[in-house]
């Protein structure tokens, strides 16, 4: 290499392992001391190895976590997913012939979500103001089928709101269509996100997901992906089931509708979300869809799945699906519980997944409340969660008498359990 004018020539001495021993021992450690400092120097520099912390790695919440009382509380059951006359391409499905279904297959809960462009947005002038609206027995919520060009999603509210707002801002930003939502004070859901019309807005601005769309649940798979991606990256979503039913059956032969047949097959309660509710009121409902004290079952009269949690093994359950604790690395025994109607021989599966991969897949207890128990360690750090799948032999719905054979296997399934979540997130 031709050297430049006026500088000096540039050497690195390299010490041979055979004279090393003549060199004197003080020497010989301080030669090897300079020669470690270059190394990490050049190793530093060569390959940008420095020593860091993600600060957004999952982490145990520094909010102090608790769960809420799995005593003082009522199962209610209901549909989050249902269209009337006010959404154009219903038939037969009056808002009275709804009300009435509902009560008579012991619903107590209903949320009518008609689409919202059909009205303009003008929800509170046409469903609500439907002279129909209205039950004794049965809680209706306020609601509507957010019908955008990016997708769907349903409202839930305890009381009236301005669904315009909501409707004028759907083609803005997210962050936009998220502060609207959050003065309106509701809740919002994403219906059905991996089909035609899949939520196509942020996850961020929502507080739940229809994981079980209709009465097909082999048509779910992607929804159930999507939900435990945003489960396994801190969010925490409920699952939701809704029937999305459209048609009704007509009074006579003359009003049937190519679309009449669908009423036979999926209508309300395929599937039955349950909430597990502080109280009998609209507000609770909404609480608990919120909160996650949730399951899914095929129809009304499938058994409901149960999912609790022993955190100090006195064979007392401490929390249920929905609640969020720190771990304590000691192990935890948790419980599933199928309650309500249930067939004398039947044989049920369960599945556990966790942080979204399956854990293991048992067989419940025979008898009128089968169950399965099973212990874990959820880990100190980082973020853990568990759900449960149930399959086990269909339950007849006789007012929806195809239902059941379209179901399949499939039973219900839970929300999870919650280890370290951020609370703030």
């Amino acid at each position: 290499m031709k050297q430049q004018h006026g500088s000096k020539p540039q050497s690195i001495h390299i010490i041979h392992q055979d004279h090393a021993a003549t060199i004197s021992t003080p020497k010989r450690q301080h030669l090897g001391k300079l020669l470690a400092a270059v190394a990490i120097c050049i190793s530093g520099a060569a390959f940008g190895q420095v020593a860091r912390v993600n600060p957004w790695a999952p982490s145990n919440a520094n909010t102090p976590i608790t769960a809420a009382s799995i005593i003082n509380g009522v199962w209610l059951k209901g549909d989050l997913h249902v269209h009337s006359r006010h959404s154009k391409e219903s038939s037969n499905n009056p808002v009275a012939k709804i009300v009435a279904f509902s009560k008579s297959v012991g619903m107590d809960y209903l949320c009518i979500t008609d689409h919202d462009n059909h009205v303009d947005g003008d929800v509170a002038h046409n469903t609500w103001a439907d002279p129909d609206f209205k039950s004794e027995s049965v809680l209706l919520l306020y609601g509507a089928e957010w019908t955008t060009t990016r997708g769907h999603g349903n409202v839930f509210s305890a009381k009236p709101y301005d669904h315009q707002q909501l409707y004028d801002v759907r083609d803005q930003r997210d962050t936009l269509i998220g502060r609207v939502k959050n003065k309106l004070g509701i809740h919002l859901s994403a219906n059905h996100p991996s089909g035609k019309d899949h939520f196509g807005y942020s996850y961020d601005i929502i507080q739940s997901l229809e994981v079980w769309n209709s009465v097909l649940w082999s048509k779910n798979a992607e929804a159930i992906m999507i939900w435990d991606d945003m489960l396994s990256s801190g969010r925490k979503l409920t699952g939701r089931g809704g029937s999305d039913a459209h048609h009704g059956v007509p009074e006579t032969p003359e009003q049937a509708t190519p679309n009449s047949k669908q009423a036979q097959a999926n209508y309300v309660g395929t599937p039955t979300t349950w909430v597990f509710a502080s109280a009998r009121t609209s507000q609770a409902v909404i609480n608990a869809l919120t909160n996650g004290r949730v399951s899914i079952s095929s129809n009304p009269y499938a058994p409901r799945v149960e999912f609790y949690a022993d955190l100090n093994q006195d064979n007392k359950m401490d929390m249920m699906m929905g609640d969020n604790v720190k771990s304590t690395g000691k192990p935890v025994k948790f419980r599933v519980q199928l309650t309500g109607n249930i067939a004398d021989t039947a044989a049920y599966t369960i599945k556990v997944i966790k942080n979204g991969g399956t854990f293991g897949t048992f067989q419940a207890t025979a008898g009128k409340t089968p169950y399965y128990e099973f212990t874990d360690t959820p880990a100190t750090t980082g973020r853990t969660y568990y759900r449960v799948v149930v399959e086990g032999p269909p339950t007849a719905y006789p007012q929806v008498p195809q239902a059941a054979t379209l179901n399949g296997n499939m039973v219900g399934l839970s929300n999870p359990i919650y280890f370290n979540f951020d609370p703030k997130f």
